[in-house]
């Protein structure tokens, strides 16, 4: 197995057109464990880690651009204000150590259904920013990523570049079960987004489908309600029953399986949960503002 470690954007794209058998490797923490499983022996591995521009952040147009080699950690620290649904994600990822070298760009590549980041990405509406040497940069909303369990959108000669992530308008809330209360793979997995400015709401399911995916139904469903109610304008307290009846909404809209991890009447029951106590919070998020 080769090892390929450009230090500079332009090297890495070159290298990607070269060597459509090389697997690009940020932060390693899914990559180096298909490997040592021997679930994946590449003909090469492209080592990001390198490349400078990918470990940059910045605000662009009411938007944070996070390079694709960000750590999790770098989320917290220092981007948690902006985007605080993907912080509530990241804190969930791993050891200290998993937070350190993990990457959003990576949690994106490897595209597994249980990846943390996801949901949040999804309910935020971010867009994913990738570029080849021939083609150049082009943008794909993160919800057209995700193609099949483990696939993405990405062509032979593409690489992630940037996630661009619109700056949280409202509140926002991450949460997951799984079988222990740290380092584990969610069972299942869901975060809400508050868009009082637009007077709508984003969502995104993890590890109940073969793909992340947000709830659209429901997303209708609770903004209509609320704007009906009148409680965009009054900020009045949510109604347990209109909270509830979007998170079955939520639930409905996952195609869990069973697993070693739990089975699908258990992912869509605790969807259910987890769609209703997320809107609470982060309404009351919304009404403490006020």
């Amino acid at each position: 197995m080769d090892f390929l470690q450009p230090t500079t954007w332009a090297d890495a794209l070159a290298l990607r057109a070269e060597r459509p058998d090389a697997l690009p490797i940020a932060g390693g923490t899914d990559v180096m464990v298909d490997l040592n499983f021997d679930r994946r022996r590449p003909g090469a591995l492209l080592d990001l880690g390198r490349v400078a521009e990918l470990r940059e952040w910045s605000l662009d147009g009411g938007r944070v651009r996070l390079g694709a080699g960000v750590p999790y950690a770098w989320v917290i620290e220092r981007i948690g204000d902006r985007l605080p649904g993907l912080a509530m994600a990241s804190r969930t990822v791993g050891s200290p150590q998993i937070r350190t070298r993990g990457t959003v760009g990576g949690n994106l590549g490897s595209a597994s259904p249980a990846g943390d980041a996801h949901p949040p990405l999804l309910a935020a509406g971010a867009v994913v920013e990738v570029a080849s040497a021939a083609r150049g940069t082009r943008e794909i909303p993160v919800a057209d990523f995700y193609t099949g369990v483990k696939r993405n959108a990405l062509a032979a000669d593409e690489l992630i570049r940037a996630v661009r992530v619109p700056t949280a308008a409202g509140p926002q809330q991450f949460c997951k079960v799984g079988t222990r209360n740290a380092m584990v793979i969610a069972v299942s997995a869901f975060a809400v987004a508050l868009h009082p400015d637009r007077r709508a709401v984003g969502t995104g399911i993890g590890s109940a489908a073969p793909t992340p995916r947000r709830a659209a139904d429901a997303e209708a469903f609770l903004a209509g309600e609320l704007e009906g109610a009148g409680l965009w304008d009054s900020r009045g307290e949510l109604p347990d029953s209109l909270a509830r009846a979007f998170g079955d909404r939520v639930a409905a809209a996952a195609s869990p399986i069973d697993d070693v991890r739990g089975s699908a009447a258990y992912r869509r029951h605790s969807l259910s949960v987890l769609a209703r106590r997320a809107a609470t919070w982060a309404w009351n998020d919304l009404r403490r503002a006020a």
